[in-house]
């Protein structure tokens, strides 16, 4: 019993000696806290102004908040002079966080895509992109996933880490697209008429020159049954829909004026030609015989 009490004294003694030291250890955690909830509401708004995805910015916060706290409690440890408890400590939680890592490698490969895709300037919500096979407007990047809605109005979920990893093209980074018609006249048409009147259909429905450009127009080959060529103009336009329009409306504009025109737009010929003409004679021959050599 009495080294029971020889032993509560000598703690009572070293609480006494290290008092200052607990009160200032206990100060520096009260402001860590303090400027821990202070660093994530100045990080939080901050962010609002570059990052529109809550869950980020939420996580960008928290982080930061937990590494002040981090810091505080270092430093209250080094004061009360738990060196050594200190390097256990971070030892422990190093090797807790191999093992995590390993265990949480998928998840924490798409967190951390997240935040590296919200920080891409050339990459927000509203966008539309293409991407893996799909394409739609950008609702959402969440730390996890990555959120698109097709024109079809169906949702597309992707991992984070796939966006980051394959390339994608975002129609919104430009106001101005140019759009591509291919189509074929007869051989017997009068390419320069052809040339001329494309030309100033596509000039009179799109004006190119608030471009600066011109309507490019090429014949491309001597094909089967027509002689091909290639337009392209430019058009208002960020989305995969505003091509799709243009395009329709460029065919429906080329076909009225060629129709007016007599150009003829060939389709297809397949011309069958039977070589191998029958020899009815020797045929019917060949029947005859027959015919005598089963009556007989």
């Amino acid at each position: 019993m009495n080294k029971v009490f020889e032993k509560l004294n000598d703690w009572k003694d070293a609480f006494l000696l290290n008092l200052p030291n607990i009160a200032i250890a206990f100060v520096v955690l009260i402001i860590a806290y303090f400027a821990s909830r202070a660093m994530s509401s100045v990080v939080e708004e901050f962010m609002g102004k570059r990052i529109r995805q809550k869950s980020v910015r939420n996580l960008v916060a928290k982080v930061a908040s937990a590494i002040v706290i981090l810091v505080g409690l270092y430093l209250a440890m080094t004061i009360l002079k738990f060196d050594e408890t200190l390097k256990t400590i971070i030892g422990a939680a190093g090797v807790s966080g191999i093992v995590i890592g390993l265990a949480l490698q998928g998840t924490l490969s798409n967190t951390i895509s997240g935040v590296v895709l919200s920080f891409r300037k050339n990459l927000n919500l509203g966008n539309w992109v293409e991407t893996n096979g799909f394409a739609g407007e950008v609702i959402d990047i969440s730390l996890n996933y990555f959120v698109m809605k097709e024109a079809d109005n169906n949702m597309v979920i992707i991992p984070n880490k796939t966006i980051l990893e394959s390339p994608f093209k975002n129609y919104s980074l430009t106001k101005e697209m140019r759009i591509s018609i291919t189509c074929g006249v007869e051989y017997g048409a009068d390419l320069e008429a052809v040339k001329k009147l494309t030309i100033e259909t596509i000039n009179a429905k799109f004006d190119q020159n608030k471009f600066g450009k011109e309507v490019e127009f090429y014949f491309t080959e001597f094909a089967d049954s027509s002689i091909n060529f290639l337009c392209r103009f430019w058009i208002d336009g960020e989305r995969a829909l505003h091509r799709w329009q243009a395009q329709s409306t460029a065919i429906i504009e080329i076909k009225k004026a060629f129709d007016a025109a007599d150009i003829n737009i060939p389709f297809p010929i397949r011309t069958i030609d039977f070589s191998n003409k029958l020899n009815l004679s020797k045929t019917e021959a060949s029947v005859s015989d027959e015919s005598i050599s089963d009556s007989e």
